[in-house]
């Protein structure tokens, strides 16, 4: 079955462009660029860019696109949706041109959320600079890293993402109310994931970036705990993916984990499992400021 097979982008909606590029150049250490129709672009690796911004009041994830290897995957995922009543359109020229791919196709998945699917990424023009003292994002042909999105049902869209795009189960977490999914089309251990949370106020819980040093982790843990952003959750590692990182609140309000170390994924031997605890330790809310005294 024709499948995608890397998260390649994503396209958030942010009410200032201003704050991002700050908060992306000098805390996440992303190359920004100025993209078309007054977008701004983030590039992490040698593809042309991972993330577009535009200027949007609702601050959240507004697109995710998916890269697969060929037009007759492209052609074949389209035409599955649309065997199973999905409205499907195919990219104009002018979005093809936006995006800076050869093909596109986009839908909604249960919950709404607009996804694109796309062949053919443009390659930037000159080698992705390191970042935080000589470190590389670990990006590639396991794309820019991987999200969260709230659902408001699990299995519902568990099944969609498996069935139409031939992502594979990775693991769940269900620990008391909290029920994740996690879902992989690459080595990596999840490129998405859901969280059950009907009515969420926002689309997106979080994005992932790896880096391939954990001492760039510190640095950047410790220069949050300074100030550069609010910090959400603490210095911790995941069971389930085994990666340590720390999350902190992007200019948006949303999260954004910053880590090192996960572990990937070999299909061939690969079982998936439930844990009951998301983490083996850390990953503790940040403590509130203590109230001034009366």
């Amino acid at each position: 079955m024709s499948a995608v097979t890397q998260l390649g982008y994503l396209g958030l909606g942010v009410r200032d462009l201003g704050e991002w590029r700050n908060y992306a150049e000098t805390t996440l250490g992303l190359q920004a660029l100025d993209g078309d129709k007054g977008a701004m672009l983030l590039r992490m690796d040698d593809n042309h860019h991972r993330f577009a911004l535009h200027e949007d009041t609702r601050d959240d994830i507004l697109y995710s696109g998916w890269q697969v290897d060929t037009p007759a995957a492209l052609e074949a995922i389209g035409t599955r949706l649309e065997a199973a009543g999905v409205t499907v359109t195919r990219g104009s020229t002018a979005d093809l041109e936006q995006r800076h791919v050869r093909g596109l196709i986009r839908f909604e998945d249960p919950d709404g959320h607009q996804l694109e699917v796309f062949h053919g990424p443009e390659l930037a023009a000159s080698p992705m600079p390191t970042v935080k003292d000589g470190t590389s994002f670990v990006a590639g042909d396991q794309g820019l890293g991987h999200f969260v999105l709230a659902t408001s049902d699990l299995a519902r869209t568990m099944d969609f993402y498996t069935n139409f795009l031939g992502m594979k189960v990775s693991d769940f977490v269900f620990q008391g109310r909290l029920r994740l999914g996690f879902l992989h089309c690459n080595p990596r251990h999840h490129s998405i994931a859901f969280v059950e949370y009907p009515g969420a106020p926002k689309r997106a819980n979080h994005f992932m970036l790896q880096l391939d040093n954990i001492d760039a982790v510190g640095r950047t843990w410790d220069s949050v705990q300074e100030g550069a952003a609010p910090v959400i959750v603490t210095l911790g590692r995941h069971s389930n993916d085994e990666m340590v990182s720390f999350y902190m609140r992007n200019p948006s309000g949303f999260g954004v984990e910053y880590g090192w170390g996960a572990r990937e994924i070999d299909d061939s031997c690969w079982q998936v499992t439930e844990y009951n605890v998301g983490s083996w330790w850390g990953h503790k809310p940040a403590r509130r400021p203590a109230a001034a005294p009366a």
